[in-house]
């Protein structure tokens, strides 16, 4: 009995043992990743704070002045004259699909909607009138 209690104690220090090795490994481990994750937090904050320093260098407005001078230069000041109120532009014309139109002509207009998958197929307007037209003889 004394020998079984033994090997028992044994195999309970030995198990103990791993299972502490274990944890131990898995912890310097994590704190490995956080350790890394922090680096690139604080790498990717830098890259940040560096396209902010060349957006703000980029958006100067003597920068853009300079720009506009040398690129902009048929262009005139806006005057009061040119400022009109929305009432007074004139209506929009309306658009017209000429390539649909002579789609319908010939009779190749598709339906506005896709068919549904296991639904009956579906008719234009334009060809349920010809069909019932067909039925009057």
């Amino acid at each position: 009995m004394l020998r079984l209690l033994n090997i028992v104690a044994v195999l309970v220090l030995v198990g103990s043992a791993v299972y502490a090795y274990s944890i131990k490994y898995q912890t310097s481990y994590r704190a490995e990743q956080i350790a890394k994750t922090k680096i690139e937090i604080r790498q990717e904050r830098d890259a940040i704070a560096v396209l902010r320093a060349e957006w703000a260098y980029m958006t100067r407005p003597e920068r853009i002045q300079q720009l506009a001078d040398a690129y902009l230069t048929g262009m005139k000041q806006i005057e009061a004259t040119q400022i009109v109120a929305a009432q007074s532009l004139p209506e929009r014309s309306p658009r017209v699909d000429s390539i649909g139109n002579k789609l319908d002509a010939l009779g190749l207009s598709m339906p506005a909607t896709p068919p549904v998958p296991g639904s009956a197929p579906t008719t234009t307007p334009k060809a349920q009138g010809q069909s019932q037209e067909r039925r009057k003889p």
